[in-house]
């Protein structure tokens, strides 16, 4: 696979405010993971519109059940594991540059790595109103690092900064599917409740992880991702 030359975690540190405070990193933190944030999230469905037209993802159970493997056992795991190491790589000064070559390998089809290397690049374009210095960068990164490293440069703790990004990629995917399947927006919200506490779940375990605990087990997921490129007619880029 292609590897792109990285962005390193130093040049996209953020300016701190002079009366930085947590509420200016949570105001941050909120502001990056809106879903009004210019990453271009709503093109991707992660698979999940071939899963709806194969009829595996039909009603609100079976999409709740799907989001709960990929969170605790496929890629949405594999991002925090790499939202984590970047953090850690970033807060002791690292250039971050083999974890993000790591998550760009770890995109196990076409779509999949576009889904996350044109995210994290719209990411960092969209952050130089926050950068102290993008001279002489790249733009391209996996997304979950590149956030991490924002986060990271910013004062959000680890674990609550993996809380928001997880929510954010789920709430993204349940807006894809309410479309889809098609689900109303009471049904939505229901499974953005539901998933809360697996969540907070997820995010303390990977605050504690390393690359070593990288590995999925949602095959069929990246199965529907694979078969989704060919997909003859498609609302959805992933």
């Amino acid at each position: 696979m292609r590897t792109s030359t990285m962005i390193t975690a130093m040049n996209i540190t953020i300016t701190p405010m002079t009366d930085f405070t947590a509420n200016t990193a949570l105001l941050r933190l909120m502001t990056w993971l809106s879903p009004a944030f210019p990453v271009g999230a709503f093109s991707y469905s992660h698979g999940i519109e071939r899963a709806v037209h194969d009829g595996l993802i039909r009603d609100k159970d079976t999409l709740h059940t799907w989001l709960i493997d990929l969170l605790q056992h496929g890629s949405v795991w594999n991002d925090a594991v790499l939202f984590a190491a970047g953090w850690h790589d970033a807060r002791e000064g690292g250039d971050c540059q083999s974890i993000a070559t790591l998550g760009e390998a770890m995109a196990g089809s076409k779509e999949r790595h576009m889904e996350t290397m044109l995210q994290g690049s719209a990411f960092l374009q969209a952050i130089a109103h926050w950068a102290a210095d993008q001279s002489g960068t790249t733009s391209e990164m996996p997304y979950p690092v590149a956030v991490a490293i924002a986060a990271a440069g910013n004062g959000v703790a680890l674990q609550p900064g993996l809380a928001a990004f997880l929510h954010a990629v789920l709430s993204n995917l349940i807006q894809g599917a309410v479309r889809l399947v098609p689900l109303g927006q009471s049904h939505g919200v229901a499974l953005i409740a539901a998933l809360e506490q697996p969540i907070l779940a997820v995010a303390q375990r990977a605050a504690a992880s390393s690359p070593d605990d990288l590995g999925s087990a949602a095959v069929l997921s990246d199965i529907m991702a694979m078969q989704h490129e060919t997909q003859y007619s498609r609302v959805f880029r992933s």
